[in-house]
Formats: structure tokens, C-alpha cells, sequence
């Protein structure tokens, strides 16, 4: 198939459990693409294909498939709906076209669903709703509409109305044609027939119609004009002016149903086709250089365009690493070369697969439009570009979340350390969100990620997967040490062993430096006194001494030294003696220095809903936290402030319990702080006690 115009891309994003993966797997079923419906409860649907997912019900990652209804072709993005696991919506969004928001009908506009809408909303993503789980006790198909407008600041355009509630309920009723779709029972999708609207829900269809008729007449004005005159407009034109206000962003078709029970999923696969963009319709990805700067080129969606495709995931499986490609224009051969604008180097396209879930049919080609994976990318990583080496171009990156949490890992045995580095290495690839480093302190193997049931994860992949078993530990924060008051004082190093000695006599200024200056020396000498070539050893003796902390042992930050006099010995002196009585005047006059334990400071950026302001800004005041700011948003409230590392471990548990599962936060590293006395006392302590046990 080469016109673009049957084409859909599209993701199914929604909170946890509000059965993404179920409608996944009905679409499935309706397009002819799988014969048995595999149920996520038994560890069976199609899309949840790794053993974590199976076990624990839930999508960890985003798996992709394709089918085709009424002569299109359908590109799905089965996504994650657990907020560990963003990184996952956030970058599929990024590829794709269209999207449908999944609603659950008892739980309404649940935390994760916000999220994900405001991931859709940056990246201008078109979208249709979904309302499902309509046969739940509680679902109110009513409430959940108006939750869409209240807390997403959406416009939804009920395109459905349900018939029954609970367990009652049995089919739609569709506006548009003003017809009802009844579903003989809940085991086959297809068992249904098309009848009149039932008597007593007429007035409410007319009501509902006609809110949706005005609407979308809203963007055609002459149709407007003749409605106002008493015409009313044909199907046909409606459907073309909802799909402008579609693509528009303008307002977002509303259906309802129940994909558990097969009811009302053949309403949505028809709005997909009718209303979401083709990839022709949605606004060309900007190209920019290697800066990041816009250069006003534009990856237009032509077969017959230079080569433009960004890679947006990696996956590593049994027959090697997996690089997920939307191609944005141009074709894509098999065995051609391509160039990565990241890396500056070709690489030759090894296989071209069409994935559905873990499965794989081998293509030839793929063209502009299309979602495929590649096989044989040696040097390609998430969000780098692949285009024509004769035409090169980069497409806008992936900009991702920072890590909120970390834990140091080791492996149980000496023969592990290797084996865990490279499947770290494998799974940083795969994971943009997930990090690791080396504490410079303390040598520990810190990984870091986006909450603690991500990290939970990775250690069971690690386990599972490469085979290798750690242990967990808390890590250790980096401390800092300072001094607080100018110190002047004298050292002499004397040292006779016969023969020719040691001799050297320093006078120095020991001060608090200006803020982030770290370590400055200066010499203040006239005359002989020190010669000049000697100058460079006690520089360096107080550097090197500057390490290791009097307190506890951290490395001493913002520090100046000033030589101002002394004395030498023709033979005994060296710079070997001024070395060595620069060390040992470094020991004498610091803790006369008034020394100071100093904590890294994390500006912390809390989103939460506005019902939990006062409990968040409450909860980070007691762990010591400075509120800089509050912002008002849309859906929520935004909270600045500067908080101590030491406090914020397991922050994101206690944040999800205070917001219902609805906040979320951002850290990073602001600067170093004085640290109350009492806490101080302790980590002095702790630190000594555990250098002494090692």
C-alpha cells in the first residue's frame, strides 16, 4: 500500500486499569488479526508479552502491532498506563499521529489520564475518547464527559450515547445516523444488529445530536449559514467537519462501551478511520542542526522526499537489539545505507520487520508513514535521526524525564560485577529514563529511575533476563565539608636523619572562599623567604589535602589559601619539605577553622492537584524543604522549592499516597547548604562509625 491516506498511526494511552490493553486486543480480534482473544487477567494478551507484565497484569512497555479495517491500515501503540512507566506514552506520542484516550466509566479522569492528556497536548496529538467498562457498577458514562471538560480543560463531542448502565447495559446508540447498536451477548464482538433508538431515549439523542451538529458546523461557515436557515447538513458533511475539528485539536469525538464485554469497540475503529489524521494531515516534523536551532526545514510525509525517520526505541530480544522507526519521508530499503546525523557515521539497514507484539513479518521495504523496526543498527540510540547521506538532516530529539529515585545495587559475587555491566549497559539503551553511575565517594553502583516499581522491575530483569542476582542498598548522599572563619598560622618541618635533613617554614591564611569557587591559592611572598619555585608544592599539597575533609572525611569545598611568608634552608630545604609541611599545616589549621558539614540541596518541582496544595507544601516543609514558588495550571498546581537530598528518599511513594496516585515530581541538583547541627552530629557519626567498621 503506497497512498498515505490509509494510513493511521495511533496509540491507546490511558491511567492503569482503565483497559487499554483489553480494547487492544478486541481491536485485534475485529480486524481479523488474532483468531482467540487473549485476556490480560490470565497473563494472555497479545500486547503484555514479557514475563513481569504477565505476572504482575499490567503494561511495562509499549508494544506495537498493525492490522487494517475498511481498507486502511492501522499502526497501534499499545501503551503503559502505570506513571513509572511514562517514559513509554511520552515517546510513543511523539511518533504518532492520533491517539485514543482510554476512560475508565467507573474510576472517570483518573491521575495517569492527566498525565498522559498533557503529554498528548505538547506533543498536539489528535484524539478521540473512549469511555469504557461502561458494565461496571458505578460506570456513569455522564459524570466521566464532564470530568473531561472540568479537569482536562477538554472539549469531548459525545458521539455515543450508552443504552443501560452496569450490568444492564447492552449496546449504543450512535448520533450520527441515529441508530442503536445492540450486542446480543459479550462473547463475540461481532454478534450484533442496528436498530431504532429506543423510545425513551429519543429526546436525550436529539439533545445530544444536536450539540454535536453545532459544534462541528463551527468549522465550515457555510454550512452554518444553511443550518441556521432550517438545512439540515448530510452525514457526509458532518463527518468532514468533525475530522477538521479533529485534526484542529478543537474538540475530541466521544464514544462509549465496554471492551471486556465486546461492546462498542467497532464504534471507535470506525472513528479512527474517519476522524484521526492521516500522516500526510499532521503538521511536518521541523528539522533542526546539530545545535538544536530550527533551520526551517521541514520532514515532509512524501515517498519521494529525501529519507527522514527518528528512531524512538530500542528493545533488546533473543535475536538482537530492535530499533523502533517512525519513517517521516522518503523510503527505507533493505541492505541501503543510511546516515545517523547524531553519530555522523552510516550504517546499513539489516532487516526491515512489521512487528505485532513479539512477533515479526519481514519486510523489503517501508516508506513514509510507516512504524517498523530495524534490525543490524549497531550505533543507534533513542531519538537519534536516520536520513539520506547525500541529503542529511536531523528531526527534533526526545527530550526525557530525569530519574526522581535511586538505589545502589551489587551483584552477590565477584563474577557478577562484569556480567551486571553489560546488561545495564543493554538496559540504559533500551530505557532513556533509566540511568546508572558510579558514586565517586563511595564506589557504589547507583541505578536510577522513575519510581520505586521501576526500579523493582529492572532488578527482576537483571535477575531474570542476564542472570545476575544483587543485592539493594540505600545510597550514600555526597556531603561536602567547608569552614566558616579566617585563620592565620605558622608551620615549620624539620627533619635531621644525617646526612643532608628536611627543612622548610611556611606562613599561610587559611579563609571561607566566595560561594562555588572551590578550591583558590595565593601567594603573598617578597623577598626569598620561600623561593618562588617551592610555591607550586605547597599549592598542590593543600589541593591534594582538600579531599579528605577533618570532620568526616568529605572533600572540602570553597576554600582559600594564602602563602604570605617563611623561611628555607639553603641544603635541607626541597619541595619534597614544603610538601610535606604544607600537609601537615593543612591538618593543624583547619579544625581551628570552625569546619562545617555541608548537604546537596535538589530543586524539587512538584505537580500536584489543587485539593492536595496544602499536604504537599506541608510534607515538604517538614523535610526541610524552602517553597520558592506556586503556579496555577490548568489541571493542578505547580510547587517550586529547594529541599535536602537526605530527605527525599522514597518521596515519590509518600507524594502518590497524599495526591491519590496524581502528583508527580522533578529533582535535580541545585547546590551545597550548611547542615543543621543535630543532623550533622549524626552523619558525622554514622560516617566515622562505618569507615571504622570497613
Amino acid at each position: 500500500m503506497t497512498d498515505l491516506s490509509y494510513y493511521r498511526n495511533i496509540g491507546i494511552f490511558a491511567h492503569v486499569d482503565a483497559g487499554k490493553t483489553t480494547t487492544t486486543e478486541r481491536i485485534l480480534k475485529l480486524t481479523g488479526k488474532i483468531h482467540k482473544i487473549g485476556e490480560v487477567h490470565d497473563g494472555a494478551a497479545t500486547t503484555d508479552f514479557m514475563d513481569q507484565e504477565q505476572e504482575r497484569g499490567i503494561t511495562i512497555q509499549s508494544a506495537a502491532t498493525t492490522c487494517s479495517w475498511n481498507g486502511h491500515r492501522l499502526n497501534i501503540i499499545d501503551t503503559p498506563g502505570h506513571v513509572d512507566f511514562t517514559i513509554e506514552v511520552y515517546r510513543s506520542l511523539k511518533v504518532l499521529d492520533g491517539g485514543v484516550g482510554v476512560f475508565c466509566g467507573s474510576g472517570g479522569v483518573e491521575p495517569q489520564s492527566e498525565t498522559n492528556w498533557r503529554y498528548a497536548n505538547q506533543s498536539k496529538v489528535a484524539r478521540i475518547i473512549f469511555v469504557n467498562k461502561l458494565d461496571r457498577i458505578g460506570a456513569d458514562f455522564y459524570r466521566v464527559v464532564k470530568q473531561v471538560k472540568e479537569i482536562l480543560g477538554a472539549t469531548p463531542l459525545v458521539m455515543t450515547l450508552p443504552i443501560g448502565t452496569e450490568e444492564n447495559f447492552k449496546g449504543v446508540v450512535d448520533l450520527l445516523t441515529r441508530k442503536a447498536w445492540i450486542w446480543a451477548g459479550s462473547d463475540d464482538p461481532t454478534n450484533y444488529e442496528i436498530t431504532d433508538i429506543p423510545e425513551d431515549m429519543k429526546e436525550k439523542v436529539e439533545e445530544y445530536r444536536e450539540m454535536m451538529v453545532e459544534a462541528a458546523l463551527d468549522h465550515d461557515d457555510k454550512l452554518m449559514e444553511a443550518y441556521l436557515d432550517g438545512q439540515q447538513p448530510s452525514e457526509e458533511e458532518l463527518k468532514r467537519c468533525i475530522r477538521r475539528g479533529t485534526i484542529d485539536l478543537a474538540f475530541f469525538p466521544t464514544f462509549c462501551g465496554s471492551a471486556f464485554k465486546n461492546k462498542g469497540v467497532q464504534n471507535v475503529l470506525n472513528a479512527v478511520v474517519d476522524y484521526l489524521p492521516s500522516p500526510t494531515e499532521v503538521p511536518p516534523q521541523p528539522e533542526i542542526d546539530l545545535e538544536g536551532n530550527p533551520t526551517g526545514g521541514k520532514a515532509i510525509v512524501d515517498t519521494e522526499y529525501p529519507l527522514r525517520a527518528l528512531a524512538f526505541k530500542i528493545m533488546d530480544d533473543r535475536y538482537g537489539a530492535l530499533t523502533f522507526t517512525r519513517i517521516y519521508s522518503g523510503r527505507l530499503k533493505k541492505g541501503a545505507s543510511v546516515l545517523n546525523t547524531f553519530t555522523g557515521k552510516t550504517e546499513r539497514i539489516g532487516r526491515i520487520v512489521e512487528m505485532h507484539a513479539d512477533s515479526r513479518e519481514e519486510r523489503e521495504s517501508a516508506q513514509a508513514g510507516d512504524i517498523v523496526a530495524l534490525l543490524g543498527m549497531k550505533n543507534t540510540r533513542t531519538g537519534h535521526t536516520l536520513c539520506d547521506p547525500d541529503k542529511p538532516a536531523t528531526l527534533e530529539p526526545m527530550v526525557f524525564p530525569d530519574p526522581v529515585i535511586s538505589i545502589a545495587i551489587s551483584p552477590k559475587d565477584k563474577a557478577g560485577m562484569e556480567k551486571m555491566g553489560v546488561a545495564l549497559n543493554k538496559m540504559i539503551q533500551e530505557d532513556p529514563s533509566f540511568r546508572m553511575e558510579t558514586d565517586e565517594d563511595s564506589g557504589e553502583t547507583i541505578i536510577k529511575g522513575m519510581g520505586e516499581l521501576h526500579l523493582d522491575i529492572k532488578v527482576d530483569i537483571l535477575k531474570r533476563t542476564h542472570g545476575v542476582e544483587v543485592q539493594m542498598g540505600k545510597p550514600q548522599v555526597a556531603y561536602r565539608e567547608t569552614i566558616t572563619h579566617r585563620v592565620e598560622d605558622s608551620y615549620t618541618h624539620k627533619k635531621q636523619t644525617g646526612g643532608s635533613g628536611q627543612y622548610a617554614k611556611i606562613e599561610y591564611i587559611i579563609e571561607p572562599g566566595e560561594p562555588n569557587s572551590g578550591y583558590v591559592f595565593e601567594s603573598t611572598v617578597t623577598g626569598g623567604n620561600v623561593p618562588r619555585e617551592y610555591w607550586s608544592a605547597v599549592e598542590k599539597a593543600f589541593g591534594v589535602s582538600m579531599d579528605q575533609g577533618t570532620l568526616a572525611g568529605f572533600p572540602l569545598l570553597d576554600v582559600k589559601v594564602t602563602l604570605t611568608d617563611g623561611a628555607y634552608h639553603a641544603v635541607d630545604s626541597s619541595a619534597m619539605a614544603f610538601e610535606l609541611a604544607s600537609k601537615a599545616a593543612y591538618r593543624q589549621t583547619v579544625p581551628k577553622a570552625a569546619p562545617q558539614l555541608l548537604e546537596p540541596i535538589m530543586k524539587v518541582d512538584v505537580y500536584t492537584p489543587e485539593d492536595h496544595v496544602g499536604d504537599v507544601i506541608g510534607d515538604l516543609n517538614r523535610r526541610r524543604g524552602m517553597i520558592k514558588s506556586q503556579e496555577p495550571g490548568p489541571t493542578g498546581v505547580r510547587v517550586k522549592a529547594d529541599a535536602p537530598l537526605s530527605e527525599m528518599f522514597g518521596y515519590i511513594g509518600h507524594l502518590r499516597t497524599m495526591t491519590s496516585g496524581r502528583g508527580q515530581f522533578s529533582m535535580e541538583f541545585a547546590h551545597y547548604a550548611p547542615c543543621p547541627k543535630n543532623v550533622a552530629d549524626d552523619v558525622i557519626k554514622e560516617t566515622l562509625e562505618r569507615k571504622a567498621a570497613k
